[in-house]
């Protein structure tokens, strides 16, 4: 296990000269040669899975669409990333956006769809002039066989969800629709023409799933899954942050154990520090010490009852404060909350309201009953993920760490450096510092 660099070169590809002479292309001339279902079963049989968060096996999702009666079918980059703690996507297209181009293309023909779209938030300028010049270079060479267009939405951390993405590629704002469960059977641009109710079906990948596909194309599903592990084969494009001495952007064997990231890859802590937890982004269970040596993949990490998320790992050493984290962690799900449920608005507000309570010294054991149950109820009803995320993490912090939040009753704290969540907006290689926007100050 350990660094395996496949899709994330050392240096940024400039040209697509560069790229075809280290073998671009050629995925997509071997997926043309074969048949849309070839495409598919090589997919499958590589045991891909999708590296935007949820882990959903990629092969599975492009047969639910490319097999649809209906004619009409789309196929979606989701490149707007907004997961806190997370930089992968933007670091792979500032690096190569022609495999990610590419991946597109095998996609959209594996699919049989009609055109392709590229989301990603307008504040993403460099990401966006890369994949624009890119795409350009492409077509120009006749590597762009199916229409793709580039599509900027707001800044809100919704955007990365893809239903609300979807919405936005269709003009409308950034709030997640009523909608099936992907692979999307109800895509883009629905309508009845005729009495025929056309669902177009539409498939949706995150930024670095694509960039292995022209890889699995060009070198076959078994070259694929002879790295990593049996659950979750290939690479992974990991962020380390937070309290590391040299947090940055790695491609890693998946499997290889959390605790090298942090320590090797990430520095470790300061001298004299130790680790208290980590946060795969806000979509998971906290991470204890415990569990720093568990394997970097889905199921290793969904046994200890957390997830892989996107590849985001922020970390705190201990000198930070378990009540503020929860306290932050559930004010950024409750701004960022779009406002459509009422179960994860007010479960979010009420959470963040007795957390506050603790944090300042007003809270008691009432206060903490009341976080944790607005916590839990969130998800009734609702048409995201968000309030899962919630529902996950408030409890998992408060159990973990439950006598700290007993030592904050009618005291609160003492000192505690405050902590933000980090949502990053930009990546320094050079200096290897991230820079952070910390979400919405108000609801």
């Amino acid at each position: 296990m350990g660094q395996k660099t496949v899709i994330l070169p050392e240096k940024p590809l400039e040209t697509l000269d560069e790229y075809l002479a280290q073998g671009g292309g050629e995925g997509l001339k071997r997926a043309l040669a074969l048949s849309p279902e070839q495409v598919r079963e090589e997919v499958r049989r590589s045991g891909l899975r999708g590296r935007g968060g949820a882990g959903f096996p990629t092969g599975i999702k492009w047969q639910t669409v490319g097999t649809h009666p209906c004619p009409t079918r789309y196929f979606v980059c989701n490149a707007a990333e907004g997961e806190p703690g997370t930089f992968k996507d933007r670091t792979l297209i500032r690096r190569n956006p022609y495999q990610l181009l590419e991946g597109l293309q095998i996609g959209a023909y594996a699919v049989g769809a009609r055109r392709c779209f590229i989301g990603m938030k307008t504040s993403f300028e460099h990401e966006y002039q890369r994949l624009r010049k890119a795409l350009e270079e492409m077509s120009a060479r006749g590597l762009i066989h199916t229409p793709v267009e580039l599509v900027r939405g707001p800044e809100d951390y919704l955007l990365g969800e893809e239903k609300a993405l979807l919405e936005v590629i269709e003009g409308k704002e950034a709030m997640p629709r009523e909608a099936d469960n992907p692979p999307y059977q109800l895509g883009l641009f629905t309508r009845t023409l005729y009495d025929v109710y056309e669902p177009n079906p539409t498939a949706v990948n995150n930024a670095e799933t694509l960039s292995h596909v022209p890889h699995i194309l060009r070198n076959g599903a078994d070259w694929f899954r002879s790295t990593g592990t049996p659950d979750t084969p290939g690479t992974m494009v990991f962020t380390i942050s937070g309290d590391v001495q040299t947090p940055g952007v790695v491609e890693l064997e998946m499997g290889t154990p959390l605790r090298e990231l942090i320590e090797v890859w990430g520095g470790g802590t300061a001298p004299g520090r130790r680790v208290k937890a980590v946060m795969s982004g806000v979509t998971n269970a906290v991470i204890t010490a415990a569990h720093l040596d568990t394997p970097l993949d889905f199921g290793s990490m969904r046994r200890i009852g957390s997830g892989l998320g996107s590849g985001g790992f922020i970390v705190y050493d201990d000198t930070a404060c378990m009540v503020r984290l929860a306290y932050r962690y559930a004010e950024f799900l409750w701004l960022e909350s779009c406002g459509q449920c009422t179960s994860c608005k007010n479960g979010g507000h009420t959470a963040t309201l007795h957390l506050r309570r603790l944090v300042e010294g007003r809270g008691t054991g009432v206060d903490l009953g009341a976080a944790l149950q607005a916590a839990i109820k969130a998800p009734s009803g609702t048409r995201c993920f968000l309030p899962n995320e919630l529902a996950q993490v408030v409890p998992s912090v408060v159990e973990a760490f439950r006598s700290e939040f007993a030592a904050h009753f009618l005291r609160g704290c003492q000192g505690c450096k405050d902590i933000q969540v980090p949502k990053m907006a930009d990546y320094d290689e050079r200096t290897r510092s991230f820079t952070y926007t910390h979400g919405r100050t108000t609801p």
